[in-house]
């Protein structure tokens, strides 16, 4: 059984065909597209005509790359929430367009999920505590009680969010993820910035804030980057551990954008292996947002019987993790 997923929840445009093979996850087609703005953040109505407009081109370029047809898909799926408004519309107008002219079902799914079980699939992870990192998104997600639980999250803006503000100010390109990497491995002094871990919930606006007022002062903004990332990332390896322990699991799995960077994984790593367990990281182009881990998902919800009517795949930009149904890991 062949599924087209359709990811479309910010800056990426992602197209992804997958099979289920006995289980394991085969991929056929993987082809994003990403909006970068002129100057400035994401604007979600720009970003959306993006979309809108690379969606049929990358849809067309993913079936003749692998020598399909578009009546060859068996199911379609689509980024349902959370994300922006524009962004999410269009690729759920564009699931559903496709859907109807091939008359095949369509499934609108979890976002955050999504990253789950691209990780579950696609690395030795079998029960794992997701560490969820990226623009709008830093959560710390595991299954329990029947379903996937949120045990800690940002109460104001993503890690992601951070750094690409803190990026802008200073003119750094978007994203500033990897900037801000390649300027933190210069970095030689640790500058102290709020450490802010509220039970199992992390704060970073106020890094921000101390962060860019230090680079003001005449820090080098090399030192600042080091210390942005020291911070942030112990913070979120602190409540990761925190998850395990509660958890009783062993498993670490990384996903989203921002856990392409290296020393967030080697942190994730050493904590995971000082615990007796592992770390796992998806290939790069399955951390970021992607349309595999979107057509995956809704091959996983499609084979337990999950089925949407046109008038249930309405976006919803606040899907939370714990909505979600999760009758493919009923029993663990």
């Amino acid at each position: 059984m062949l599924c087209l997923g359709i990811e479309g929840t910010a800056h990426s445009l992602g197209i992804g065909i997958v099979e289920d093979r006995k289980g394991k996850c085969k991929i056929i087609a993987n082809l994003t597209k990403m909006y970068t703005p002129e100057k400035g953040g994401i604007h979600p109505r720009e970003a959306a005509n993006h979309h809108a407009e690379w969606l049929p081109v990358l849809v067309r370029k993913a079936l003749e790359n692998v020598n399909l047809e578009a009546k060859d898909i068996d199911l379609i799926g689509f980024s349902q929430g959370p994300g922006l408004g524009p962004c999410l519309r269009t690729a759920a107008t564009g699931a559903r367009a496709l859907a109807l002219s091939l008359k095949k079902p369509v499934l609108g799914v979890n976002h955050c999920i999504a990253h789950m079980e691209i990780g579950r699939a696609t690395t030795p992870a079998k029960d794992p505590v997701l560490l969820y990192v990226s623009g709008a998104n830093t959560q710390v997600i595991a299954f329990a009680g029947g379903k996937y639980r949120v045990f800690g999250e940002t109460l104001d803006i993503g890690l992601g969010n951070l750094l690409d503000k803190f990026a802008r100010e200073f003119g750094l390109p978007f994203p500033g993820g990897p900037k801000i990497e390649q300027l933190a491995r210069k970095g030689r002094k640790y500058l102290p910035l709020p450490y802010l871990v509220k039970g199992m919930d992390v704060a970073f606006s106020g890094m921000l804030t101390a962060g860019s007022k230090l680079v003001k002062k005449g820090e080098k903004i090399e030192d600042v980057a080091f210390s942005l990332q020291e911070t942030a990332f112990a913070m979120l390896v602190e409540i990761t551990e925190r998850a395990l322990a509660h958890l009783e699991k062993q498993e670490v799995l990384l996903g989203g954008g921002v856990v392409c960077n290296q020393r967030l994984k080697e942190m994730a790593s050493i904590m995971a292996r000082e615990r007796g367990g592992r770390s796992f990281v998806p290939d790069k182009e399955l951390c970021v947002d992607n349309g595999v881990m979107i057509a995956w998902l809704g091959l996983l919800m499609y084979e337990v019987g999950i089925r949407q009517r046109i008038s249930e795949t309405v976006v919803n930009q606040r899907f939370r993790t714990d909505q979600a149904r999760v009758l493919w890991r009923a029993n663990g």
